[in-house]
Parts: C-alpha cells; sequence; structure tokens
C-alpha cells in the first residue's frame, strides 16, 4: 500500500510560505521534527496547486535517487511549469535519450583546456568591474558579483563583445534577470496561467521575448560566420557540435540551453561568491590566510577549501528534484511512482554527524579529507548533476583570487546577513554589504 513519510499538516500555502521566506529555519524545524525524510506540500512540481515532495536528508537515500538513472526516476513531469521560463528543449527539464544527447553536446566547453582560456578573460572582467567599487564605504558585494557573472556569461557564453550590441544585451537580459529574481517567482509559476482576467506569464514573457529574439539573431550569425572555427564562445562551439550521428542542434535547442545557462549560472555563482565573503568575514584568520595564498601564481588547496565550506554551508539551491520511476520502499514508507523526490541540499550539508560544528564556518575540514560524494552536492548528483559545476568552481576560484590581489574587503556591519529569496536562490538578506579599502 502507497505511503509518504510525515511531515507538516498546515495548509500548503502555509508551508509555500514558509518555504519561500524562511527556507533555512523551516526545513531544519522540519528535519528536527520529522527526520531526515519528510513529506512537505510545494506549488509547481508537476502539476497546478499544492504537490507533495519528500524532501531527503540522509545521504544514503541521496544515493539511491542520484545513482538509479533514468530507471529510478526523471525529472520531466516535476519541471514542466518551468518551460515558460528555461523553454521545452532544455536541457534542465527533458529526460530520456533526449537530455543525454544534448549532455554530451554541451559538456565540452566546460571542460578542460577551454576552460582555462577562459580564465584570462574571466580576470580582466572582474579588474576592471573591481576598479569602479567605491573605497571606503558601504556597497553590495551581491550586486557586483551580478555585474561579473552577467557579463561573463555575454561575453564567455554568448561571445558578444562591448559595443552596441553588447549594450541592448545587456539591457534586455538584465530586465528579464529582475523579473526572474522575484521571490515570487517560484510560487507564481506554480499558479495558473490565467486567473480570472489576470494573464500569470506576462510579466515572464514581456521580458523573455527580446532575449529569445538577441539569442535567435546571434545563432543566426553564428551559423553564418567564416571564422567559426576560431571562436571559442561557448554558443559558437554549441553551433558547431554534433552528436554521435552526426546531427547538429537546433536554433530552439541551442536557444533554450543558452537561457538556462543564463538563468541557472549568473545568480547562482554571484550568490556564492556574496555568501564566501560574509563567511570570510567571521574568521578573519581564514581570510588573512587566504590572502596570503592569493598573491602566489600557484594553486591554492585552501583556496579550493574555501569554496567547498562556503557552497557546503551556504549552497544557493536547496534542493534537486527528481520523479519516481518506479515504487520504492523508503524507511518502511511505500513511495509510488511518480511521487517528487528532493535531495535536501541544505540539510545535507548542515547534518552533524557529517560535519561536525555544521554551522560553523571552517574550510580546514576540506584539508582534513575529502568529503563522501553524496554528502557534498551544491551542484547536485548522478546523471543530471550541474553541466556547469566545474566552470562555476573557477570563475568563483578566479574572481576570488583577483578581488583580494586588488582590494582589502571587510564588513560594512556586523549585522548577520540572514537568508532571502530570489527566484529559486537563497541569497544574502542585504546583498553582502562590505566596505573596500585599497592594498596598502
Amino acid at each position: 500500500m502507497s505511503s509518504l513519510p510525515p511531515g507538516p499538516r498546515a495548509p500548503g500555502l502555509v508551508q509555500a510560505m514558509g518555504w519561500v521566506w524562511r527556507p533555512g529555519p523551516w526545513l531544519e524545524g522540519c528535519r528536527n521534527r520529522y527526520g531526515d525524510c519528510f513529506t512537505i506540500r510545494l506549488p509547481g512540481f508537476g502539476e497546478r496547486g499544492f504537490k507533495p515532495v519528500v524532501l531527503l536528508a540522509d545521504p544514503a537515500a541521496v544515493k539511491q535517487v542520484f545513482s538509479g538513472g533514468p530507471a529510478f526516476s526523471r525529472v520531466n513531469e516535476s519541471r514542466q511549469v518551468l518551460t515558460p521560463m528555461f523553454g521545452a528543449h532544455s536541457v534542465i527539464v527533458i529526460d530520456g535519450d533526449a537530455h543525454l544527447r544534448q549532455r554530451r553536446m554541451l559538456l565540452p566547453p566546460f571542460h578542460g583546456e577551454r576552460l582555462i582560456r577562459y580564465g584570462e578573460l574571466i580576470g580582466e572582467i572582474t579588474e576592471r568591474e573591481v576598479a569602479t567599487w567605491p573605497r571606503g564605504r558601504p556597497f553590495s558585494l551581491q550586486a557586483r558579483f551580478q555585474a561579473i557573472t552577467l557579463e561573463v556569461i555575454l561575453r564567455v557564453v554568448f561571445g558578444i563583445e562591448h559595443g552596441e550590441r553588447y549594450r541592448e544585451a545587456h539591457g534586455a537580459i538584465a530586465a528579464l534577470l529582475d523579473v526572474v529574481a522575484n521571490p515570487l517567482a517560484e510560487l507564481a509559476i506554480g499558479l495558473p496561467e490565467r486567473i480570472g482576467p489576470i494573464d500569470v506569464r506576462a510579466p515572464l514573457r514581456r521580458a523573455k521575448e527580446p532575449v529569445d529574439r538577441l539569442l535567435f539573431d546571434e545563432i543566426a550569425v553564428r551559423r553564418r560566420a567564416s571564422d567559426l572555427d576560431a571562436r571559442e564562445d561557448i554558443l559558437s562551439l554549441l553551433v558547431q557540435a554534433r552528436d554521435e550521428e552526426g546531427g547538429g542542434m537546433t536554433d530552439e535547442e541551442i536557444r533554450d540551453d543558452l537561457i538556462s545557462l543564463l538563468l541557472a549560472g549568473h545568480e547562482t555563482t554571484a550568490t556564492a561568491l556574496a555568501w564566501t565573503f560574509l563567511q570570510l568575514f567571521d574568521r578573519p584568520d581564514a581570510l588573512t590566510t587566504l590572502t596570503a595564498e592569493c598573491a602566489d601564481d600557484g594553486r591554492s588547496e585552501y583556496l579550493d577549501a574555501v569554496i567547498k565550506e562556503a557552497l557546503r554551508l551556504r549552497p544557493p539551491l536547496p534542493v534537486a528534484d527528481r520523479v519516481l520511476a518506479a515504487p520504492w520502499r523508503l524507511n518502511g514508507y511505500e513511495l509510488p511512482t511518480g511521487t517528487v523526490v528532493a535531495p535536501c541540499i541544505y540539510l545535507v550539508h548542515r547534518n552533524p554527524d557529517l560535519y561536525p560544528q555544521p554551522d560553523r564556518f571552517r574550510p580546514e575540514r576540506f584539508l582534513e579529507g575529502e568529503a563522501e560524494t553524496y554528502s557534498w552536492i551544491p551542484f547536485g548528483g548522478g546523471m543530471r548533476r550541474c553541466l556547469g559545476a566545474s566552470f562555476a568552481s573557477f570563475e568563483m576560484q578566479v574572481v576570488l583570487r583577483t578581488v583580494l590581489r586588488r582590494v582589502r574587503l571587510r564588513a560594512a556591519r556586523r549585522r548577520v546577513e540572514r537568508v532571502r529569496r530570489r527566484s529559486i536562490v537563497l541569497a544574502p538578506s542585504r546583498g553582502a554589504r562590505a566596505i573596500a579599502e585599497a592594498v596598502p
């Protein structure tokens, strides 16, 4: 007989408000009361209204979900409501052979020598941005890192250089990102397209249309380009990509995957960088150690550890959702086919059995030993692990190293910044306020 783990009995709307406005305390409260597997009700998971979602904070259960493959779990049913945002052909929302085909075609630009070559451009973008930061007065690190990650996407991913076309693209994409970042966007996307005379999708559609036109134009330009082989931006590489049978990606597939790289990569990386500095401000000794190591050109193990610990303590995304493709017995409960299960990144990372003093920022734990595969999952896992994981980690390394070489940062105030939603991303409530001083 089918059954689900226990969970809060509050109405779906009340649970959704806790999920949106107080995600950390709300999730921890549920885990403390119901254990490492519990059921909540949220909008936007495969059907209109509120649907039960089983959250998993046990690494053994997470491993089963991530390692089971498409025969065990999939995503399409739970992510259909995301198609207005990402597109019907996005690698984020498709399943099966179509997903594997696009994944194989998308992976090469984010690995190997190409990744290293992007580092110089990311460093130049960061240096130019840091030069504009005010000295001696408070400003938002979140906003400044968003400026860096957006330019990285425009130039490294879309291959658009400075000029009129860049200004047009920057304005259109910034407007789209503002709409998507609204904390109510996650709730709104689970609502019907129309509620009476109100078109719920209208703001997103209006913001997305100019970006779609721009991307289709850029794709057409690349298909005609005589120097396509010499270009290294990710858009140009996707136009040239071929599957095992020699087929390429359609314009719609490329457009949808570019939108996905934009929406999934811009906000998450900027947020991770902002949280990293906020945590370093609470550990002046760690900040001093990192600053000294970043002054050298060699590889810094401590820099790697800082990034891993920052992503552990403040993962930008709290969950990685899947839909069961077959029944699953979990802790005595019989979960039926079609159940939404969500490995909870936030709770796994704060498990005291895995990470002693889990609320403490301590990069040294990653110098003492690597975390188990299913105990550190900021990029998800399995066949659907984030395609841009290596790129995001590399970008964070370059940005952190460049910033620490150019300025000395400190917290603007000692007041703790709480978590707030920017759509699906968990960001600092006041934008990571900081003060920059010139390097002595």
